[in-house]
């Protein structure tokens, strides 16, 4: 092997090791951390991975958190050169939301465990962040907070909790405030899951059929007839529950569907959402599905308009998914709004 080879070799090895050190999961323990409810989330960790280098002057520091049900592992696909958020430019901080199986949680709580877990809400979730932000990274502002979905719902909060915080805000396919039709939905979900429990099913079972009511909302009918034939309906819904099972945990879901259903920015300001859209300070990038069956984008389109945001209206078949449908023309707008 010449020297050449085992120059390359050594960088690539390197810069691989890099690469995996900083996606490794990462814990922080921000002590007993109490809720907007009163109660008290008893011995707080929240998780977290961080990619690419915080610059001397401390000011591109990204937060990313999670969406409904993922973690920050899952949003390891999105962090990187060119991509929805640039870590060559930006210290990106992917932050595991209250609830998902990695920070506190239903399902990896010792001391409060399954049913003994406080209910949250999305401005819990928030101010846990911040609180692990400011006082374990001793960071006093954010370049960008952006997220999808969930993530979408809680980059909303966090303009509205905290405005003068971050510089920028990006939230794709998420929401201010839930409409009629996403509470149907969530309620739905919570009521299959109370009902299900009350009858001593088990919970795999009980996720199987909240994956049959994700999967119907999540896309759009006609993204379903067009991409599985009937004829394959039943093995790929097989399929489909069988991951979503082994994928989500029960309790942990039923945790954050309870802070979606509570979700609501102007909450706080007697629900009007005039007030909460005048505590916005940053410049913000909304990005909604126009076919999103499962987070209706009205209440963004609208807040959007209070808040002076650019928009983004997406129109494809994909539903919810429709921004991970048009990936590259997602990839660049944001990063055309975050370097403007």
């Amino acid at each position: 092997m010449n020297r050449r080879i085992c120059f390359s070799l050594s960088i690539f090895l390197i810069l691989s090791f890099q690469i995996f050190a900083q996606s490794i999961q990462k814990y922080a323990d921000i002590g007993d951390f109490k809720l907007e409810n009163g109660q008290v989330i008893k011995d707080c960790k929240i998780g977290y991975r961080t990619f690419g280098k915080l610059n001397e002057a401390k000011s591109n520091a990204m937060l990313f958190p999670t969406w409904f049900g993922g973690n920050s592992q899952g949003l390891v696909w999105l962090i990187g050169p060119g991509k929805i958020a640039d870590s060559t430019k930006y210290f990106v901080i992917a932050i595991d939301a209250l609830g998902d199986g990695i920070s506190s949680s239903p399902s990896n709580s010792i001391l409060q465990p399954k049913e003994k877990f406080p209910e949250f809400n999305i401005r819990d979730m928030v101010n846990s962040q911040y609180e692990f932000v400011t006082k374990f990274l001793k960071l006093n502002h954010l370049f960008c907070v952006i997220g999808g979905s969930m993530g979408g719902m809680q980059t909303f909060q966090w303009i509205v909790s905290y405005p003068d915080f971050m510089d920028k805000a990006v939230a794709w396919v998420g929401s201010p405030k839930l409409t009629s039709y996403d509470l149907l939905l969530w309620n739905t979900e919570l009521q299959a899951i109370n009902m299900a429990q009350q009858c001593g099913a088990p919970s795999e079972m009980i996720m199987k059929t909240i994956a049959d009511i994700t999967d119907l909302n999540i896309e759009t009918p006609e993204y379903h007839v067009s991409h599985t034939k009937p004829e394959e309906f039943y093995s790929q819904l097989k399929k489909y529950q069988e991951n979503f099972s082994k994928n989500f945990n029960l309790y942990d879901w039923k945790s954050q569907l309870k802070a979606m259903i509570a979700h609501n920015v102007s909450a706080p300001y007697g629900n009007d959402m005039n007030k909460a859209a005048a505590r916005v300070k940053t410049k913000v990038l909304s990005i909604v599905s126009l076919q999103d069956h499962m987070v209706d984008p009205q209440p963004a389109i609208d807040f959007a308009k209070l808040i002076h945001a650019q928009t983004i209206e997406l129109n494809n078949d994909c539903g919810h998914l429709g921004p991970g449908c048009e990936i590259e023309k997602v990839n660049k707008t944001i990063n055309e709004f975050l370097e403007k």
